[in-house]
């Protein structure tokens, strides 16, 4: 991971019932003692109410290990994020290891071989159209990624010190929108309730689990929600994690694009 001080190497262990943690790297201590936000120390399951609903009493019960961690950290969400936009899972991860090799540093400490930490916003804006258009990435997400990286020091929690603010300031970035903004307030700050507005799947996700509907709109989904408002993000995460039927699909799959073509 990247730190203010420098690149992190962490290692988590669990032995005999506790976590023990080693970090290597400029970064190592402000990364090592960040470890317990991450695995969701600071969040409070307890103060979810299911409200009664069968499906999520079930689930509340039967999770009692999900937690809402936080990694203090913007950039390094912001990217994936971005690169995430409006395609394919396979396709945002065959970029996302493209930029790594090509531009990412290698992790210090005794890291797997090939293991890299995410570019810095001054050496992202160092790499070229060219060398962008080699990794697969297209031009609308090119643009989204040079126009956070020229602001990225306004964007981390120590100039937005909660989740609605960060989420207007990165929405007034070009090529930064709801969605992306959602997706990264969710791991920033660990956010119960901000829901990824505009992606997908997550939509017929959650309608199906909630009402059997095979498909649902945005503002659907939002409504359904409603009852949960404070604990909206939870309640999607605990649909996922319980192994809740997929909503039917429907038609062809989208392919991935490789722009590398183009």
């Amino acid at each position: 991971m990247s730190t203010p001080d420098g690149p992190a190497t962490v290692r988590i262990t669990v032995r005999a019932g506790e976590v023990r943690i080693t970090a290597w790297g400029p970064g190592a201590q402000r990364a090592g003692t960040a470890v317990p936000a991450w695995l969701g120390a600071a969040d409070r399951p307890e103060d979810f109410d299911p409200c009664g609903h069968p499906l999520l009493t079930r689930l509340h019960r039967t999770t009692p290990w999900l937690r809402l961690g936080s990694t203090g950290r913007t950039w390094d969400a912001l990217v994936p994020a971005v690169l995430e936009q409006k395609v394919t899972v396979v396709e945002a991860h065959r970029v996302w290891r493209a930029l790594l090799r090509l531009a990412g540093e290698p992790a210090p400490g005794p890291a797997p071989e090939g293991m890299r930490v995410i570019p810095s916003p001054r050496r992202l804006l160092d790499v070229t159209d060219w060398e962008w258009h080699r990794c697969g990435l297209d031009g609308a997400r090119r643009r989204a990624l040079r126009a956070v990286a020229g602001v990225a020091s306004r964007l981390e929690p120590d100039h937005a010190a909660d989740s609605p603010t960060l989420q207007r300031r990165m929405c007034t970035v070009p090529g930064i929108g709801v969605w992306t903004a959602a997706e990264v307030v969710q791991r920033v700050f660990g956010c119960p309730d901000t829901v990824s507005y505009g992606d997908y799947h997550l939509k017929n996700q959650v309608g199906f689990a909630l009402t059997g509907a095979a498909r649902t709109d945005d503002d659907g989904m939002m409504a359904l929600l409603e009852p949960w408002r404070g604990q909206r993000q939870r309640v999607v995460r605990l649909l996922l994690a319980g192994g809740v039927a997929r909503a039917p699909r429907f038609g062809p799959r989208n392919a991935p694009t490789d722009h590398r073509r183009i």
